[in-house]
């Protein structure tokens, strides 16, 4: 092959990969980031005889005051008509960002609801390098405000009914039945207190055999998994990886933002330790930061998760 052709060659695949890289691009920043979607799911847990029980697992909204679409898609699931709300946190993505999750969540007043904090929901956002998730969890920007965090959780609890479980239990009446949760706050930034758990459970008081337990936390690392399944949760929801957010079609998640495993960065799966082995949600989030508008092979998401007795 001549020189010329050669060039000419090389200039046509570097062309190629450029137009692929801009369609990449305007995918997953005009399209995909507002391809919000329902995920559902099933796994048999609860006690043999246990009527199902519906919950709305919602996480990192990343709120800004502008992103009606995102506001308008959220409140629409109240259709979906759960018995229970679980939040596991980053909700705010912008020192303004309660007016939005006003608007998205005024609907579920009433539904039976609970909540923890992702750093988010206390800090606000700040830019990144990206390439800075390859070489492990991200680090907090000492710089980054503070956020109105009590104004959150006064909405929450005062106005919409929902229990904080930020390190701590409870016991909630859903449809009639008692159902027991514990959560801890953000682990990725070690605001986690997993031996202050058997003490709040301890004080919820004797548990009938048929009382299912849910375990609550934002940040799924493995730390946080091994206790929740020790402490006898029989389903666990978390958040935080953002399914990896920019993902390759085929293969998945290429960070996770945390311990966990690739593989299960997002979606149902289970979690096995000490020879208990238990259901896994791993929200993939409705929200990004506002300083990284984009989600590829990863759109947002919800999930309605049905737990169904055991037999």
């Amino acid at each position: 092959m001549s020189p010329s052709r050669t060039t000419r060659s090389a200039l046509i695949a570097l062309g190629a990969v450029g137009a692929a890289g801009v369609a990449a691009a305007t995918w997953g920043i005009g399209i995909e980031r507002y391809l919000f979607t329902v995920r559902h799911a099933t796994a048999r847990t609860l006690p043999t005889g246990a009527r199902p029980l519906r919950i709305l697992h919602i996480s990192d909204a990343h709120m800004a005051p502008w992103q009606h679409r995102k506001q308008r898609w959220l409140a629409s699931l109240s259709g979906l008509r759960p018995d229970l709300i679980v939040n596991t946190g980053d909700n705010l993505g912008h020192e303004h960002g309660l007016e939005g999750i006003r608007a998205a969540f005024a609907p579920f007043a009433g539904t039976p609801g609970v909540f923890v904090h992702g750093s988010n929901d206390v800090h606000a956002p700040s830019p990144r390098n990206p390439f800075r998730y390859f070489m492990g969890p991200s680090a907090r920007v000492a710089t980054a405000p503070k956020l109105d965090t009590a104004a959150m959780d006064a909405y929450f609890t005062d106005e919409l009914g929902w229990t904080d479980l930020d390190n701590t239990a409870a016991s909630l009446t859903v449809g009639g039945r008692r159902i027991d949760l514990f959560g801890v706050d953000d682990a990725h930034r070690h605001w986690d207190d997993l031996d202050a758990l058997p003490a709040e459970i301890d004080a919820l008081g004797a548990r009938p055999s048929d009382v299912p337990v849910l375990g609550v936390t934002h940040a799924p690392y493995q730390r946080v998994l091994n206790a929740f399944t020790d402490l006898g949760a029989d389903a666990i929801l978390g958040g935080h990886t953002h399914g990896g957010q920019v993902c390759i079609p085929g293969f998945g998640a290429i960070v996770a933002n945390c311990d966990i495993p690739l593989r299960q960065a997002k979606g149902l799966s289970t979690w096995t330790h000490a020879g208990r082995t238990v259901p896994l949600n791993v929200s993939a989030g409705c929200g990004h930061s506002i300083y990284a508008p984009v989600r590829f092979a990863c759109r947002p998401e919800a999930t309605l998760l049905t737990l169904l007795p055991r037999n």
